[in-house]
C-alpha cells in the first residue's frame, strides 16, 4: 500500500551539496524537507566535496542506474609536495616537501598525458566494497586489500590557475573515476607528490550546477516553486531505459 506522501513529488531535483556532510545526509535532509520517503540519488560525493547531486524523487528513482552512468565535470585544487594516505587533505600525511618550481607548460603537458582510456585502482579510503565491506573500513585498520582496477576515461584535464604549490583545475571524467587518485597519480608522475585539497562537481551530463538549489533554499521554497524545480523523468531519460 502506498504511504501518505510517498509520491508527493516525482522526477529529478538538482541539489548543490555543501561541504561537511555525506551524500546520505543530503538524501535524508531532502526526505525530511519534502516529507516523503522515496528519495534517492544518482551518485555520491565525498563528505568534504561540494557541488551537484542528482536527487531522485518518487518514480524518478527508476532512473538511478542510467543517470549514474553519465560523465561528470569537476573543478578543484591540488597541492604539490603533499601526500596523504587518503589522497586528499583529510588524510594522514605520508610525505611533505617543498616542491621545486615547475614550469607551467610542463605541468600542463603532464596533465594532458592523463587524457583517454585507462585503468584506475580504487583508493583504500573509499566506499568501494570488496566482499561486502567498504574499503575505508579496512584502511582505518591499517589493512591493504587487493581490489580490481576499473576502466575509466578522462576527456579533459585543464589547469585553471597556478597558485604554486596550489593548482586549480577542471577535470571531465567517466563514471566511477576517483579524482583523488588522478591527483595522486599526477603527483607521482611529477615526482613531487600531490593531494586533493578541494573538490566541486559542476556538471553531470547535461545537468549543471547553475540549475541547482542548496538545502537552505530548498527548505524555503513554496510548493509551486519547488514543483517548478523538479525535472520530469521523461525530459532527462529516454523512455526505453526505464523499467
Amino acid at each position: 500500500m502506498q504511504q501518505p506522501g510517498e509520491h508527493r513529488y516525482n522526477g529529478i531535483l538538482l541539489i548543490d551539496k555543501p561541504a561537511g556532510i555525506t551524500s546520505h545526509d543530503v538524501v535524508a535532509r531532502v526526505r525530511k524537507i519534502l516529507k516523503m520517503k522515496k528519495v534517492g540519488h544518482a551518485g555520491t560525493l565525498d563528505p568534504n566535496a561540494t557541488g551537484l547531486m542528482i536527487i531522485l524523487l518518487g518514480k524518478g528513482t527508476k532512473a538511478s542506474q542510467y543517470l549514474m552512468s553519465k560523465d561528470k565535470v569537476y573543478t578543484g585544487t591540488f597541492r604539490l609536495g603533499l601526500e596523504t594516505d587518503s589522497y586528499d587533505i583529510d588524510g594522514e600525511v605520508i610525505s611533505e616537501i617543498t616542491p621545486p618550481a615547475i614550469d607551467e607548460s610542463a605541468l600542463k603537458e603532464k596533465m594532458q598525458t592523463f587524457i583517454g582510456d585507462q585503468y584506475q585502482t580504487p583508493p583504500m579510503f573509499s566506499a568501494k566494497k570488496v566482499d561486502g565491506v567498504p574499503l575505508y573500513k579496512h584502511a582505518r585498520k591499517g589493512k591493504e586489500v587487493e581490489r580490481e582496477d576499473r576502466l575509466i576515461h578522462i576527456s579533459s584535464f585543464q589547469l585553471l590557475d597556478n597558485r604554486f604549490p596550489d593548482i586549480d583545475f577542471e577535470l571531465a571524467v567517466s563514471k566511477g573515476t576517483y579524482v583523488r587518485s588522478v591527483v595522486h597519480d599526477l603527483g607521482k608522475l611529477l615526482e613531487t607528490g600531490a593531494c586533493l585539497t578541494a573538490l566541486r562537481r559542476t556538471a553531470i551530463s547535461d545537468f549543471s550546477i547553475e540549475k541547482s538549489v542548496n538545502l537552505e533554499e530548498l527548505e524555503a521554497l513554496s510548493s509551486n516553486h519547488l514543483q517548478a524545480r523538479i525535472i520530469p523523468v521523461h525530459m532527462a531519460v529516454p523512455s526505453h531505459v526505464l523499467p
